[in-house]
């Protein structure tokens, strides 16, 4: 077993008066040569955007790009024809494929909302651009990790373009449950929202993460109430 911890407090910050960003791999303006992502996870942020505020229209392609609301609501329009409001709980997937643009402004006028974007190198280049959009309820994860995207498209779960999977995790204190990636050969980067885990003998506390490698099976302890997300990707 490999592994690497990533502390909260480590993350690139880019403050733009409207967004609050916290990067966990190199981005924009923030560049760290041994933080280049995780195996074909290629970003990480953790964005805050204040009422009523947002991302303008913008480009991307050739990248499997994934949103989590955690609080608040976000409205996204696209080339695609794609309008949405993506509210806390739901999780939005997009294949950038040949390329798309899109935009992304806070719903509300009054209460900021705060997001996970990942973007995950795709296996094939230039395919269709696509969009989907599914929420999965807090509660409907006590004790257990939930799936919510996979390159498997028999897992019923909402698809993204590569041999990867992203899932969502709540545990109460003092429970443990163990991973094993669902695609021989993974690694599997857990990042925590809330609480506190204990993960292979590693304290983790909120926004702390880790990658983990060459291991057949991942134990996961919470020491407080704890909520997580695992993202399972190929290394090379």
């Amino acid at each position: 077993m490999e592994k690497l911890l990533y502390k909260a407090d480590e993350r690139g910050v880019a403050e733009h008066g409207w967004l609050h960003s916290r990067h966990s791999f190199s981005f924009a303006h923030y560049y760290n040569p041994d933080k280049m992502g995780f195996g074909l996870l290629r970003v990480l942020n953790d964005d805050i955007v204040e009422p009523g505020s947002g991302f303008g229209t913008h480009a991307h392609e050739n990248m499997e790009i994934i949103s989590i609301v955690l609080e608040g609501a976000l409205e996204h329009q696209d080339s695609m024809g794609s309008t949405s409001v993506i509210n806390k709980n739901d999780v939005q997937v997009m294949s950038a494929g040949t390329g798309i643009t899109h935009s992304e402004y806070n719903y509300s006028k009054s209460d900021k909302v705060n997001f996970l974007q990942l973007w995950i190198i795709p296996k094939e280049q230039n395919i269709k651009p696509r969009y989907d959009q599914r929420s999965f309820p807090e509660n409907e994860r006590t004790n257990q990790v939930v799936r919510v995207a996979s390159g498997d498209k028999n897992k019923g779960v909402l698809y993204i373009h590569q041999n990867a999977e992203i899932s969502l995790g709540v545990l109460e204190e003092g429970k443990t449950i163990n991973r094993k990636p669902s695609f021989p050969g993974n690694g599997i980067y857990l990042f925590v929202i809330e609480g506190d885990l204990l993960v292979v003998d590693e304290k983790l506390k909120r926004r702390d993460s880790i990658g983990i490698w060459d291991a057949d099976e991942v134990m996961l302890k919470a020491e407080t109430n704890a909520k997580f997300v695992v993202v399972e990707v190929p290394m090379n």
